[in-house]
């Protein structure tokens, strides 16, 4: 399938972040105190005027299949349909077990034909066989999250996902860039930075290709990623859902900027008014120097 060679990204990205799951919990969340005391790490979706919150790795996977659904050419509600069977199924973590032979991120099953143990538990593989199916159901769109939900995955707790309605739609609707500047992230300081080379190709996966240039200063490369402005804030919010993994300090488009270091009471402010508007680009730094953990 097109879409899972496209976004073979994807996995490298999960790969390279170097967290090991145990328990169904990201070794990097474990330790978060230790790592960013007083910082309340994780990601928050602020649409329609409720605020919902995903850890750091379930925001990355929440990304992951949010981005999957645009390259689809699906609309955001099967983003959101997806991100809450997810949820109800895994709490949006890619785990090894689960009911009887149930594995992976939407808890698929070989023994039902979802594929072989090893393909379940790719992210991309298991979230394009859930669209795979859900595409085949008639009226998807206008049909209740939970309902379409069920009608895939014929769980035993048919009304269980309705109970993640607002969180996903929440996320879909940043994630797809239909809600600007709605997302937000409260991250440790940098301690890796990935090259310009592998954030460009990342986002060129993720939004499809797009004119890159890079440039460097005494603050680090600036990454400048032109973009269609139906783009525009998917691209900006894919990059802060993947900040962490990538090493990105600072975000810029559309005349608003977030910066990793803008902390108070142990949250980042978000996303703010600036003047370095970037039209049809978005702006994406990479620091030059990477603080030395005390100790």
């Amino acid at each position: 399938m097109k879409s899972r060679a496209t976004l073979g990204w994807l996995t490298v990205l999960v790969l390279a972040a170097g967290a090991l799951i145990a328990g169904g919990v990201w070794l990097s969340n474990t330790f978060k105190d230790a790592l960013a005391p007083g910082l309340a790490l994780g990601c928050t979706a602020t649409v329609g005027g409720g605020d919902y919150s995903l850890a750091l790795d379930q925001t990355e996977n929440a990304a992951l299949i949010s981005t999957i659904a645009t390259q689809r050419g699906m609309p955001a509600r099967a983003a959101s349909i997806a991100l809450a069977t997810a949820m109800q199924e895994s709490r949006l973590r890619n785990i090894d077990y689960g009911d009887l032979d149930s594995v992976g991120l939407f808890q698929q099953r070989p023994s039902q034909d979802w594929g072989t143990v090893a393909q379940i538990m790719d992210p991309v593989y298991s979230t394009n066989a859930f669209y795979d199916v859900l595409a085949q159901v008639p009226n998807y769109v206008n049909l209740p999250i939970n309902d379409a939900a069920q009608i895939v995955q014929r769980s035993g707790f048919p009304h269980a996902y309705a109970q993640h309605e607002p969180l996903s739609r929440a996320f879909a609707s940043a994630l797809t860039g239909q809600s600007p500047h709605a997302l937000n992230c409260t991250l440790a300081p940098v301690t890796a930075v990935s090259p310009p080379e592998q954030l460009i190709t990342a986002a060129q996966g993720a939004v499809g290709q797009v004119v890159a240039s890079t440039s460097s200063s005494a603050a680090g490369d600036t990454v400048l990623l032109e973009v269609d402005e139906a783009n525009g804030w998917r691209l900006a919010h894919w990059a802060l859902a993947y900040a962490n993994q990538l090493g990105i300090s600072q975000i810029n488009y559309a005349g608003y900027s977030w910066d990793r270091d803008a902390i108070t009471d142990g949250h980042n402010v978000g996303w703010q008014a600036s003047e370095d508007v970037s039209a049809g680009a978005v702006s994406i730094l990479l620091p030059s120097t990477v603080p030395v953990p005390a100790g």
